[in-house]
């Protein structure tokens, strides 16, 4: 049986994976194991130990506590929302583009997109 906490992480290493546009095949390279490895971890099928976990922040280029951000304090029903926010293809691609445009620009986009939101 998966523990919560075992899926959260994977969820969390398939996510900035993600954003980052590496593949599972990239990231099990940079940390010395196989892609099927990488794809266990991200289900929550197999546990990722701490030296492993280690490795993987550091490919991912984040500190280790991203990979447990959002589990303690927040209610059941917050995590649900944002999981299913996480595990929507349309949203992660739109948050992908959005960081991808240069930050002054990012700035104004998010108050059009505010403004739209409060005009809605």
């Amino acid at each position: 049986m998966k523990h919560p906490v075992d899926v959260h992480v994977g969820k969390r290493i398939r996510h900035r994976r993600w954003m980052i546009g590496m593949t599972q095949q990239q990231l099990a390279d940079k940390v010395g194991i196989k892609f099927q490895q990488i794809q266990k971890y991200e289900t929550g099928m197999n546990r990722v130990s701490a030296s492993r976990l280690w490795d993987i922040s550091d490919a991912l280029g984040v500190s280790i506590s991203f990979f447990f951000e959002g589990l303690a304090g927040e209610s059941k029903a917050t995590n649900e929302v944002a999981g299913d926010i996480m595990s929507d293809k349309e949203a992660l691609a739109l948050l992908r583009s959005y960081y991808a445009i240069p930050e002054a620009q990012r700035r104004r986009l998010f108050e059009l997109a505010k403004v739209l939101s409060d005009a809605a």
